[in-house]
């Protein structure tokens, strides 16, 4: 089977690689986001899927926009691919690309179909308390993934999953799905099934203001956030912007859900009365595992920071560094308009 994968980001390395080592695919180009510039050096650095792809000699295509890149279209065209292969390419398709390949274009995305539709499937899928997510095979139409569904995953979200977390298990599930498909595909043991329009909800680009903290939400909102856009969420303290990598949600109902590190926060806390503080107010440090903040409801404890200029450190070690004590105050960030 001759291939064209359109791919970028590290989610669709594992994709990619599957069909590199299977005998029965060809890969004959790669198509992906054109380099880009980051670090202090402002060096231009290709994309994970551009990097696969020139360590395996296979050609690589970087149009900043194929769909009015002749180029590219005519190269399309003259490779004759028997499927084009989709996995977060990060640039809508034309009618005219998908109808190239002989037997379609087949997209693997990070969400259960017809839910979550977009950009940042896996983030908003945590950010709105999901406790499962998953892939989806289809077959790609013009819509934002409103094509007919092939296959489904499922895995679970735990408590303390963040938005990395998942999409490296996505990304392993998705190679997999994809292969699967294929395989179905071939024998006929599956048929294109239409998506529910009045199902789907969308994901869209993530924003800056999606990363500001508003402690007077609630504890567990304010936690899907945090995994949802790690390690961007930021709040205020004593005047200086500081990062919330990572939170626990404090209460009976999440204890069973914790890891063994952990369980000494149950101990803690049901040994004790639970205290009322205003909200972003510290209402306890507890040895080992850091301070707790008062919320909008409920209490969040403080597991990995980062305050501007410094290194990410647990919630202890920054209440010791920090001096922090009972009573300060965790701030809403303030945002120039």
């Amino acid at each position: 089977m001759k291939i064209i994968f359109f791919g970028t980001p590290l989610f669709a390395v594992p994709t990619l690689e599957k069909l590199l080592a299977a005998p029965e695919t060809e890969v004959a180009a790669v198509v992906t986001q054109p380099d880009k510039r980051r670090g202090r050096g402002n060096k231009l650095i290709p994309s994970p899927v551009k990097s696969v792809a020139v360590a395996h000699n296979i050609p690589v295509w970087q149009p900043r926009r194929v769909k009015k890149n002749a180029k590219t279209l005519n190269l399309l065209k003259e490779a004759q691919a028997d499927v084009f292969v989709v996995v977060a390419y990060g640039q809508i398709l034309s009618a005219e690309i998908l109808e190239m390949p002989k037997l379609g274009c087949i997209n693997v995305h990070g969400s259960i179909l017809p839910k979550y539709r977009g950009a940042a499937p896996i983030q908003w899928s945590i950010y709105y308390g999901e406790v499962e997510t998953g892939n989806t095979t289809m077959l790609m139409d013009v819509g934002m993934d409103t094509g007919p569904m092939l296959l489904k995953s499922v895995i679970p979200i735990g408590l303390l999953d963040n938005a990395v977390s998942i999409a490296e298990i996505l990304a392993k599930d998705g190679a997999d799905l994809l292969w699967e498909t294929f395989s179905k595909l071939e024998n006929r043991e599956i048929e294109p099934i239409p998506q529910d329009d009045s199902l789907a909800t969308y994901a869209p680009l993530i924003q800056h203001s999606d990363y500001q903290i508003d402690w007077s939400k609630n504890a567990i909102d304010i936690h899907n956030q945090v995994r949802a856009f790690f390690p961007n969420c930021f709040t205020t303290f004593r005047g200086q912007s500081l990062k919330v990598m990572a939170t626990v949600p404090v209460g009976a109902e999440y204890w069973s859900q914790l890891s063994p590190e952990l369980q000494k926060l149950e101990k803690v806390w049901s040994s004790e009365s639970e205290v009322m503080g205003n909200i972003g107010e510290v209402v306890k440090v507890i040895k080992g595992l850091g301070p707790v903040v008062q919320t909008g409801n409920g209490w969040l404890l403080l597991w990995k920071v980062q305050l501007a200029g410094k290194k990410a450190v647990s919630g202890w070690d920054f209440a010791n560094g920090t001096r922090l004590a009972v009573g300060e105050v965790i701030s809403n960030p303030v945002v120039s308009v």
